[in-house]
């Protein structure tokens, strides 16, 4: 009996181990099997009572390294030869997913944690406050459970690129080289949750949008987690056009610093009109953060707090 077996929803070299040392095991614990393993495709020959049990144990293996985010010996010896419904995982509290490696990314803070309880009840969610908060960070990790969790079929990532005032066409390079700069951030988030062979395959497919705000002119954004980060650089009309862009099954989740804003004196921020016109409409949540909430290096929360003592 011949079968394929495709890892659709995990990384290969995540399931495969260092030196496909997890591919070997499975091959070792399945003596009677011919295992072949390309890419995402495994190519199985063997007996079909062995075959079946092979397939039940792989949907497990597959099952735990899309929650967990990691696979390793002990744990393949585990569910193949040993009780299949224990599960010796220590799950750290208020996690939201786990990370490369099987690192758990979670809320670390109280009002990363009301964001996290503001996201399942509301469509959308306006989260401020200072710099390293971790706002945007839990923001787009929300966005990859809800991927991996199926809930929805794309995460659309979105910053104003206010230093090129939306024009980028005098930077060197082609589009994806000149607005790339403005999105780093986004892009360092999403390489510590979803590992890089994987990563690259969502961006090409556009299972991952990660573009400039001036790209959601015209669009009707369906099926997706949408984030727009620095929203306070945003003009009115900027904002509205973006609210306006929501469609069926989409959330949005809005962040920005109104502490930081960097458009010209006389041009008020679009974040800042949106939280006066919006904080009472059923379905829409904000979330304040503040410096208590600052999760880097201990000296940020010292400089926000300098610098707000000057300018208050």
């Amino acid at each position: 009996m011949e079968h394929t077996y495709i890892l659709e929803e995990i990384d290969p070299i995540t399931f495969y181990g260092i030196n496909n040392r997890n591919l070997l095991l499975i091959k070792i614990l399945f003596p009677k099997l011919k295992i072949h393993a390309r890419g995402s495709t495994i190519k199985i020959n063997g007996d079909e009572e062995v075959m079946t049990l092979f397939i039940e144990k792989m949907n497990l293996l597959v099952e735990y390294c899309m929650k967990f985010n990691k696979l390793e010996e002990d744990k393949i010896r585990e569910i193949v030869i040993g009780d299949t419904t224990a599960n010796n995982d220590f799950i750290p509290e208020n996690t939201i997913l786990f990370g490369l490696s099987g690192k758990p990314i979670t809320a670390r803070t109280p009002n990363q944690k009301v964001l996290v309880d503001d996201f399942k009840k509301n469509d959308m969610v306006f989260a401020i406050g200072p710099a390293g908060s971790g706002k945007t960070y839990t923001a787009i990790a929300l966005a990859v459970r809800a991927l991996k969790n199926k809930e929805v079929k794309r995460i659309i990532l979105s910053r104003p690129a206010v230093e090129a005032g939306e024009n980028l066409g005098f930077l060197p390079g082609d589009m994806k080289e000149k607005i790339d700069p403005y999105l780093q951030p986004l892009y360092d988030a999403l390489k510590d949750m979803i590992p890089g062979v994987r990563l690259k395959e969502f961006i090409e497919s556009n299972v991952i949008e990660i573009a400039p705000l001036a790209f959601m002119r015209g669009r009707t954004l369906n099926d997706a987690v949408v984030i727009l980060d620095e929203a306070q650089n945003t003009t009115s009309n900027q904002m509205k056009m973006f609210l306006t862009r929501m469609g069926i099954n989409a959330k949005f989740i809005i962040t920005g610093d109104i502490t930081q804003i960097d458009l010209p004196r006389n041009q008020k921020s679009g974040l800042v009109d949106a939280l006066n016109l919006l904080h009472k409409i059923e379905g829409i949540s904000i979330v304040e953060f503040n410096v208590n909430d600052i999760v880097r290096h201990r000296l940020v929360q010292r400089i926000v707090e300098a610098y707000a003592r000057e300018y208050e």
